[in-house]
């Protein structure tokens, strides 16, 4: 009876996240991309060789590649991997996960989960990065999150049943192999028009799980929302505030 509870978490987190496995091309044209300063900031000096882990279409894949890096994109997700290859014809795909990335040991300069950690098995992640990364490498782990502490963001994003990933508050854990981990918090804006939000919405675990009657109210909802209370016109550009929060570890010598 004691243990139910965690295997009925543990049985959701792999529901939504099984959600991901398909709805590549909507993922890729509405879901935000991440600031060019936390990739600089993620990417030990010297690094040569680097994997994104949940990859999904290559949005942060693609500052890897752009800062010179040999970067293998691996991702459960056929669909998400097709779009990542038209984006990203150069880059190796491997169909994997955080836990068992099928990548050789001691092989990477630079392991990177962007929006992926809250759907990992966190201890077997580690362990796997511990196990690809080599001795001077580096585990990056980073998030984009809509920033609630504006009030009309924050209704927004309980309509989406977006809410945050993690509280600001939030540490990871990545074990005895690897150093406390630093943070970075960067904030930003991206442009989306009603329609790109209502897509924002669809694209969501939660939204793609829900019953059809669900999705709809969702919809309904969230265009009342704009339109008429916030009064945006339907081809109107919003700002949607968010931050990237980054946390980068090395192992641990000695």
């Amino acid at each position: 009876m004691v243990t139910g509870g965690p295997r009925l978490a543990e049985q959701r987190r792999r529901d939504l996240a099984d959600a991901y496995l398909s709805g590549a091309g909507r993922y890729d044209r509405v879901r935000p991309g991440y600031p060019a300063a936390v990739a600089d900031w993620v990417v030990p000096a010297g690094a040569r060789r680097a994997a994104d882990i949940g990859a999904g279409t290559g949005l942060f894949t693609e500052l890897l590649v752009e800062r010179g890096l040999t970067v293998t994109a691996v991702d459960p997700s056929e669909d998400m991997l097709a779009v990542l290859a038209g984006r990203l014809p150069g880059v190796p795909a491997v169909r994997g996960t955080a836990e068992e990335t099928h990548l050789p040991d001691a092989s990477l300069d630079l392991l990177t989960l962007a929006q992926a950690w809250h759907w990992c098995d966190h201890a077997a992640t580690v362990q796997e990065a511990a196990r690809i990364l080599t001795p001077e490498g580096r585990l990056a782990l980073l998030w984009n999150q809509l920033d609630v502490s504006i009030p009309w963001v924050h209704r927004l994003s309980r309509i989406m049943h977006a809410g945050d990933v993690f509280s600001t508050a939030y540490r990871p854990v990545v074990g005895a192999a690897f150093d406390a981990p630093e943070d970075l918090v960067v904030h930003w804006t991206q442009e989306l028009d009603v329609p790109g939000v209502l897509d924002l919405a669809r694209s969501r675990s939660y939204y793609q799980r829900a019953a059809p009657a669900l999705q709809a109210r969702v919809e309904e909802n969230l265009r009342w929302y704009l339109t008429d209370y916030l009064a945006f016109a339907e081809d109107a550009t919003l700002q949607l505030p968010y931050y990237t929060h980054a946390w980068r570890a090395s192992p641990r010598t000695g």
